[in-house]
């Protein structure tokens, strides 16, 4: 989900690495809410794919997180899913389109995007960049440059987050 137009550069970016069946990044949910609720449009979220393979439909949820994005729905979509891991790890990937027929999304578009891998590459594109930073877990943050884990403990990362987003921003403004 990357936007690349001229509006957002200068705005501090979040990459947030992330497996929709991973509980540990549904966790991180409460901190992404907060850190939109504090700076709005000050800074951009930006998911980026990294299944992991112990997850048999993180690579589904993946591509399904694309099309949801295709269809305006990107964040309420994600959030939507990881708030609900375990129906994800029971129904698989007829669970992924029941999520998009409940936000009223197009589900048959999702049935068709899950059938014929449309967002495959994007998915690969992501978890192979994910390898060569370093990404190894999910949750794992990457804001400036720096890289915050949040796959072994989210202790503290928030406030890390916070810190360089401030200075980020108030760099800006001089």
């Amino acid at each position: 989900m990357t936007d690349s137009s001229p509006a957002h550069s200068a705005v501090p970016v979040l990459d947030i690495w992330c497996d929709l069946q991973c509980s540990d990044c549904r966790s991180a949910l409460d901190d992404l809410r907060a850190l939109r609720a504090r700076y709005g449009d000050r800074l951009e979220l930006r998911l980026r794919h990294f299944p992991l393979e112990k997850h048999k439909h993180a690579f589904a949820a993946a591509q399904a997180a694309e099309e949801a994005a295709e269809q305006g729905q990107a964040w309420p979509y994600v959030e939507a899913v990881l708030d609900r891991v375990e129906e994800l790890n029971r129904k698989g990937e007829p669970f992924l389109v029941e999520v998009a027929r409940e936000l009223g999304l197009d589900a048959e578009e999702f049935d068709t995007a899950l059938i014929d891998g449309r967002h495959m590459l994007i998915v690969d594109a992501d978890q192979a960049e994910g390898k060569a930073i370093g990404v190894t877990g999910t949750p794992t943050y990457v804001i400036d440059g720096e890289r915050l884990d949040g796959g072994k403990s989210q202790e503290g990362l928030r406030e890390r987050i916070e810190e360089i987003v401030d200075r980020l921003l108030a760099g800006q403004q001089s």
